[in-house]
């Protein structure tokens, strides 16, 4: 059963708020409606029921906490109380869907680098991670995007854009433990939680923006500019090994095998 938005809207924390307000013309239509819950269980979940009711473009669900939180190929996204910011928005926007996910990796990673500093990369489709460590495999998860489209026969009715983002240092379960991280755990300080949802929100309103003006091309390229791991990394898939050679014009990954240029257009890929 889905949660309806009058269970689950609590009292909007001072750090959030002071930050929105001073963000308001940056971020647009992104969070101008925004509803708080200490815990909820996701806040897709939540966004995609008001979504179907009509709620307008930018509406936003953020949450402390998530019980069942979901991640891409439907793994569970730890979302422990007073460590993440875990949050989803409503895009009406049709002709950019397919881009979604792209986008959503680059206004995290920039939201999250203009608020705190920290230097971090996009692996691909993704994965936020920080390059503290040595090599691709050493790099540690930050932050996660889920896009989940709503279409019937006319096409794309809304995409609800989900981002988990990992601030203050968990007991992360043993299957991530190596290689996930947060952003305190990075910078070895605290971090502001509004002024990281302020500024990813910020951002999301640019990258979109830009996306409509320019095209897809603008976005390809900040994204490559955001993942040296998209060039020269080796990585294994599901039927397949060889080097990482970049984007496609419609977003795969291209990897580099003894038999030519491989298209990944979905399932796991795993960085060797």
């Amino acid at each position: 059963m889905r949660q309806s938005v009058s269970t689950v809207a609590d009292q909007l924390p001072e750090e959030l708020s002071t930050a929105l307000a001073a963000t308001v013309a940056e971020r647009g239509v992104f969070g101008a409606r925004l509803i708080y819950a200490a815990e909820v269980g996701s806040t897709n979940d939540l966004a995609s029921a008001a979504a179907e009711r009509g709620a307008d473009e930018g509406t936003t669900f953020v949450a402390g906490a998530q019980t069942a939180g979901r991640g891409r190929l439907g793994r569970t996204w730890f979302s422990p109380p007073d460590a993440g910011l875990y949050l989803s928005t409503i895009v009406r926007r049709a002709g950019l869907a397919p881009w979604m996910a792209l986008a959503g990796g680059v206004a995290v990673a920039d939201g999250i680098r203009v608020a705190t500093a920290l230097p971090l990369e996009i692996k691909w489709p993704n994965d936020i991670v920080a390059v503290g460590g040595a090599g691709f495999r050493a790099r540690r998860k930050i932050a996660g995007i889920l896009a989940e489209a709503s279409s019937g026969p006319e096409g794309v009715h809304h995409v609800v854009l989900g981002m988990g983002i990992n601030l203050r240092p968990a007991a992360f379960p043993p299957a991530l433990a190596d290689r996930a991280s947060s952003i305190e755990s990075e910078l070895g300080r605290p971090v502001d939680s509004g002024a990281v949802l302020a500024q990813v929100l910020a951002a999301l309103n640019r990258t979109l923006g830009a996306l409509e003006r320019s095209g897809p091309a603008a976005l390809l390229a900040r994204w490559l500019a955001l993942s040296p791991s998209a060039h020269g990394a080796s990585i294994e898939w599901d039927g397949g090994a060889g080097q990482t050679a970049g984007l496609a014009e419609d977003g795969a990954l291209l990897a580099r095998t003894s038999n030519g240029v491989h298209r990944i257009i979905a399932g796991e890929v795993r960085w060797t």
